[in-house]
């Protein structure tokens, strides 16, 4: 194998899609899985502890309000908060971002569903922001569709809404104080007082400080900079595009970024190109930068872009087929590399990503 670029002196992070059987539409003719496992605590079990062992930094939930009765489409799912909760009491290390909407759900649950969620997992939660604004999406919650343009403003609002709400609890507000029975000390919650276009805040939360303080935000690139995101998403049609769109993205204010790539790896005898022709033949896949290809051409690929960006989130094509080839060929080589490093147990997803533990927004003015 060709040497390898020099390792930044932080580790890259490694994630990966759980979504369904895979990202590619046709994925589903080729699980392995019973017909309605994608329903069940044990789906969700086998393939998140299958991410954690193989050493994955963060592990994704996607997320829709629609359905999709036809044959190649997922006609049912549990919310991707309630798959994230689920995991994290059987899971070590990895972490557990779900995608959470934020055009037609209603802000202060969300915010308080992840700081819920970041408790459950002992700091291991993050948060995908979706501000998917569709007919659908709409109907399903009896509302009119945004005006067009209008959902990134939105987003905008209910990011900086939770981010309020997650520091109206200072952290150590919580006093047990048994000798006087007091619980908390009132003057340590705020008003998050938010005014946004379409909605207000008045607050405080109905949760403690999450356990990270406040949740790592990944957000896609085209959502920054109006939406105060830790992490970007960052998308391209082709894997050398990712680079100058990384680029862009750190311009627009991203203290880190993700870059997204589909994977299609040789397994089972078979050659990736020749899986990936028999998926097209059933339904074409409109993703984005792809690498079809073996496990060592993988692990070359993923060495350059952890110097484009601050790690890669795979969405494997077909989950039950190219997840086992990545944990056992493609991570051990990353860490034998010095490439990756895997996430200890008890570390926070901040942590995995460098991010440190920001101070709470009311207790430092109060300081001042």
């Amino acid at each position: 194998m060709p040497s390898l670029p020099t390792p930044k002196n932080r580790s890259a992070v490694l994630g990966i899609e759980l979504d369904g059987d895979g990202a590619h539409p046709a994925a589903w003719r080729f699980a392995a899985h019973e017909p309605g496992a994608l329903l069940t605590g044990s789906r969700i079990r086998e393939t998140v502890q299958a991410a954690d062992i193989a050493g994955f930094h963060l592990a994704t939930f996607r997320d829709s309000r629609t359905t999709d009765t036809g044959a190649a489409g997922v006609a049912g799912r549990i919310d991707a908060v309630q798959r994230a909760a689920f995991a994290s009491t059987v899971t070590r290390s990895i972490g557990l971002v779900p995608e959470a909407g934020v055009v037609y759900t209603e802000p202060f649950h969300v915010a308080t569903q992840l700081a819920s969620l970041d408790y459950s997992s002992r700091g291991r939660a993050g948060w995908l922001v979706s501000a998917e604004n569709t007919p659908q999406e709409a109907r399903s919650v009896g509302r009119d569709q945004l005006p067009a343009g209008e959902a990134g403003a939105e987003a905008a609002d209910v990011v900086e809404s939770a981010r309020r709400l997650w520091d109206s609890w200072e952290d150590d507000a919580v006093i047990r104080d048994e000798a006087t029975g007091r619980f908390l000390d009132a003057g340590k919650l705020h008003y998050a007082d938010f005014e946004g276009n379409r909605f207000s805040v008045k607050g405080p939360s109905i949760i403690p400080r999450p356990f990270q303080g406040q949740l790592p935000v990944i957000a896609p690139a085209a959502l920054l900079p109006a939406v105060e995101a830790d992490v970007a998403l960052v998308t391209a049609a082709k894997p050398e595009e990712l680079a100058p769109a990384a680029e862009a993205a750190r311009n627009a204010g991203a203290p880190r970024t993700l870059l997204e790539l589909d994977v299609v790896l040789d397994a089972r005898g078979q050659r990736a190109a020749d899986r990936l022709a028999e998926l097209e033949a059933h339904e074409p896949w409109q993703g984005g930068a792809r690498y079809v290809g073996d496990a060592a051409g993988l692990v070359e690929l993923l060495a350059e872009l952890f110097q484009q960006g601050d790690g890669v989130w795979i969405s494997p094509a077909v989950l039950d087929t190219d997840l086992p080839e990545l944990a056992a060929l493609v991570l051990p080589e990353l860490r034998r590399s010095g490439l990756l490093s895997s996430p200890l147990p008890g570390s926070t997803l901040r942590e995995s990503f460098g991010l440190p533990r920001p101070a709470n927004r009311y207790a430092a003015a109060a300081a001042l």
